[in-house]
């Protein structure tokens, strides 16, 4: 039995200096113009779920629903989040596949975590990915208010749906039309 365990160490030691040999004699690959793989992409995504569960604090947003705060979030978003992560205009940003992974479409598949994920998200950014971390450069009003814009993009008040068609001149997506997409 000892030996048993000791084999299944010794095979986890071998597994792991492999690895990290791998990556740091230059075989990992590094283009940011490359297709992750699926298996990659459920890794990432899985990795960056579980790091949002186990570290960010479940908050409330402190800052109301309104239309107002929602229009400002639409504001927010076009000024700070849409080159990257595509405009209310329903567009593909330029930049989104020039990321590796690729910066998710915001607009056409908004997140379907709960708000406190999503403002951890946004507050601390994505580590190797291109996402900052805005808690330097925003308020933390401004980030709950984008925060809320973002979880109810498809379920927009009227008056901010008006808001958004004559700020891009394109209908805002609904619940009815899209639904939730995926959030990564």
């Amino acid at each position: 039995m000892r030996n048993f365990i000791l084999g299944i160490v010794v095979t986890i030691l071998v597994l792991l200096i492999g690895g990290l040999g791998f990556a740091l004699l230059g075989f990992m690959p590094t283009r940011a113009n490359s297709v992750c793989s699926e298996m990659e992409r459920h890794v990432a995504t899985s990795a960056l779920d579980n790091s949002v569960e186990r570290h960010a604090p479940r908050l409330n947003n402190p800052v109301p629903p309104t239309d107002e705060n929602l229009i400002e979030g639409l504001k927010i978003y076009t000024m700070n989040c849409a080159l990257c992560h595509g405009g209310i205009d329903r567009q593909p940003s330029g930049f989104e596949k020039s990321f590796y992974p690729p910066a998710p479409s915001l607009i056409l598949h908004p997140p379907d975590d709960p708000e406190w994920h999503v403002f951890y998200l946004i507050r601390n950014g994505v580590r190797y990915t291109g996402m900052p971390a805005w808690d330097r450069t925003l308020s933390e009003p401004d980030m709950w208010k984008l925060t809320a814009f973002l979880t109810r993009v498809d379920k927009l008040p009227p008056a901010v749906q008006d808001y958004w068609k004559k700020s891009s001149g394109v209908n805002p997506p609904t619940g009815e039309q899209e639904g939730h997409g995926e959030h990564k």
